[in-house]
């Protein structure tokens, strides 16, 4: 598992995630600090995160 670090979308406060570098995915999890949805969008290869996308989900 690989920690990452990101800003939330919604409350715009520093949160981290652990992040399976086995295989790319899209999915929702909610924030730590607000509790509002959010979209991530991981890449991988060869185990190295490629990208990294959070996104707000509209209420």
């Amino acid at each position: 598992m690989i920690e990452h670090f990101f800003m939330c979308p919604h409350c715009w406060q520093e949160i981290s995630m652990l992040l399976d570098p086995v295989y790319s995915q899209t999915y929702v999890e909610d924030c730590e600090v607000c509790c509002n949805p959010i979209e991530i969008q991981v890449g991988f290869e060869e185990g190295e995160l490629t990208s990294f996308e959070a996104r707000e989900i509209g209420q």
